[in-house]
């Protein structure tokens, strides 16, 4: 906080009395004063930035380490629900004119986060907030992105959902102004939005992690478990200099592979397996037990947002991994106890980083090939 008497001095310093015959030499006056007192406002502003960040329950402590990164406090928020379930926030402090950035990651109870995130957007944006940041690290419903047969091979169906258009059109109502997400499912779903949205990139933080963890890196070769991330591990591996290989699988219905076919020599090298997200991680299990097969000597899994729902756990135990690699993007504290194959990249400098620089009116192209450390 601001030392109160320095800046009455500096305000004082700034008062300039105006008293002269010549009308010319008074207007001069008023001129030099006004200008000193806008200098004088200026200086009381750097000292108290005008930025706000509040986090929801999802993710706390994510949220804790981006203001930590930041140098300041998070704000105070109570989230409540009645007794009939129905969700109530209360801002604790003024929002008025400040920059205000919501943390709430699409994880755990989706439904309940993304309606409080919600909520908490249009309480703020009611209360004056100048600007509403929503930071999402995972994105909800990103998976339900396009009108799709893939699980329904032998039909097209134009009865399905577009979900993810429908989380856009619910957060820019709500209030939002600006969205930070990590690794879209799907690219595009930026697209859905009329407000801008920084998609940043776990890669930079991949590669460091892969090039200080894995001494044999150099005779790697970099995976994907399906077709649509392909251009991930391409760009992974021209980064390492390395090959890349690709599975294409086939479902029988969602979170059920019917088969794999893997395009690419993995013999004699560690494979590393590279995707988006994991939920049930069946995919990655039987992509890892395809690997093996076909003569790699070791495989990694990196993945952006590890769900890890329903039977994942017990499956990455019992599968063939040296390590399942993901981010903080969502909470993995307890994962990590239950499975010790799981290991976690902290990428809350990134967040803390786009926040800074969306602030400050920087541009965050730096984020998408570096890590702010």
């Amino acid at each position: 906080m601001p030392d109160t008497n320095s800046l009455k001095s500096d305000q004082n310093d700034c008062v300039m009395p105006v008293r002269s015959a010549n009308p010319i030499r008074a207007r001069s006056l008023i001129r030099d004063n006004l200008e000193k007192q806008a200098g004088c406002l200026n200086l009381i502003h750097s000292r108290m930035p005008n930025i706000k960040v509040f986090s929801g329950t999802s993710h706390p402590d994510l949220a804790q380490r981006i203001v930590d990164r930041l140098g300041i406090d998070l704000g105070k928020v109570v989230t409540k629900k009645f007794s009939n379930l129905e969700t109530c926030v209360e801002i604790g402090e003024s929002v008025r004119g400040e920059d205000v950035y919501i943390v709430q990651s699409g994880s755990g109870e989706i439904n309940d986060n993304l309606m409080e995130l919600l909520i908490m957007i249009n309480a703020c944006k009611i209360a004056s907030a100048s600007r509403v940041t929503a930071v999402i690290p995972c994105f909800p419903y990103a998976r339900q992105d396009k009108k799709d047969k893939e699980f329904s091979p032998r039909q097209y169906t134009s009865r399905a959902p577009i979900s993810a258009k429908l989380v856009a059109n619910m957060l820019s109502v709500a209030g939002a102004d600006h969205i930070i997400t990590m690794d879209l499912h799907a690219s595009q779903i930026q697209g859905f939005f009329d407000i801008p949205v920084d998609n940043l990139y776990a890669e930079p933080a991949v590669l460091k992690w892969i090039k200080e963890n894995i001494p044999e890196w150099k005779n790697s070769i970099i995976v994907s478990p399906d077709a649509g991330g392909a251009k991930r591990v391409t760009s992974i591996a021209d980064r390492l200099n390395v090959e890349f290989a690709l599975i294409h699988k086939e479902r029988k219905k969602a979170n059920e592979v019917a088969s794999m076919v893997l395009v690419g020599d993995v013999k004699d090298k560690i494979a590393i397996l590279v995707d988006d997200m994991a939920d049930t991680c069946g995919t990655i299990v039987h992509a890892a037990d395809r690997l093996v097969e076909a003569g790699a000597t070791k495989v990694y899994a990196i993945l952006t947002h590890g769900i890890f729902s329903g039977p994942a756990i017990s499956r990455i135990n019992n599968a063939c991994f040296e390590a399942v690699v993901v981010t903080n993007t969502i909470p993995q504290d307890g994962h990590m106890r239950d499975c010790p194959k799981i290991q976690c990249i902290d990428v809350s400098m990134m967040f803390a980083e786009a926040v800074r620089r969306t602030h400050n009116g920087e541009s965050v192209s730096y984020l998408f090939s570096n890590v702010p450390y």
